[in-house]
């Protein structure tokens, strides 16, 4: 795909000697959301972790743009233009919420004022502290915070774990204004399958490290049979 935003080729990875990812390709233009999806243990977060830096890379290739990145301490991919909204949120407990945002801001489209359009919670909130905030709430602010920081490409992992489902709707909600965004291309981890293929036309099914769906969501939005097959892949 020459108009990759990211790309992942043939990638080994895990954590010291541990290989947890195995032969992992995948490929995304400019503008599109996947969807990750899986049992739990199968590699979905050691994905993003990777090509965020944080695991040993075995083999294989990390491209953002076209430019290998592969070798680039974290943060530098942060500045080449990866944001992350990891699984556990970390949310600054001692700083305001519009403070959590403003350690993360760098110019561009998503402005505090933007995210505050997209999120009108957190602008209630605003003068709060993050240990002041509930689950949902520090959620929003956790995806608020990786947008200030203008990335092209959007990892999140597990936005809705935890959540109330009225949250969830609301999250469902703003991820799918995200996904029209012009240039935002998206990555998201998602144990909530009906969530997951509803937010993206797009899905990968992992097991046992490795991509063994790789489509259509509507295919598996129509076929149960065919998901439940695909998600017990390697059960014993």
């Amino acid at each position: 795909m020459a108009s990759a935003a990211l790309e992942l080729a043939g990638i080994f990875a895990g954590y010291g000697e541990t290989v947890v990812l195995e032969d992992v390709g995948l490929a995304l233009g400019e503008g599109e959301t996947l969807s990750i999806i899986g049992r739990n243990g199968v590699g979905k977060t050691t994905l993003l972790a990777t090509v965020m830096g944080h695991t040993t890379r075995h083999g294989g290739a990390i491209k953002l743009h076209g430019r290998d990145i592969a070798r680039l301490k974290p943060h530098r991919r942060s500045w080449a233009g990866l944001g992350y909204v990891p699984q556990e949120r970390e949310i600054f407990p001692s700083l305001s919420l519009r403070e959590n945002l403003e350690v993360a801001l760098r110019p561009g489209t998503w402005t505090i004022d933007a995210v505050y359009a997209l999120f009108p919670r957190l602008a209630e909130r605003q003068n709060n502290r993050g240990n002041q905030l509930s689950g949902g709430e520090q959620q929003m602010l956790a995806i608020a915070r990786a947008l200030v920081g203008n990335p092209s490409v959007i990892l999140m992992d597990e936005p809705s774990e935890g959540l109330a489902p009225v949250i969830v709707e609301e999250l469902a909600r703003a991820i799918k204004r995200l996904a029209s965004a012009e240039g935002l291309t998206l990555v998201v981890v998602e144990q909530n399958t009906r969530l997951a293929l509803d937010i993206s036309p797009r899905t990968v099914v992992l097991d046992r490290g490795r991509v063994v769906y790789d489509g259509a969501s509507d295919v598996l939005r129509a076929d149960p049979a065919k998901l439940e097959q695909l998600i017990g892949v390697g059960k014993r």
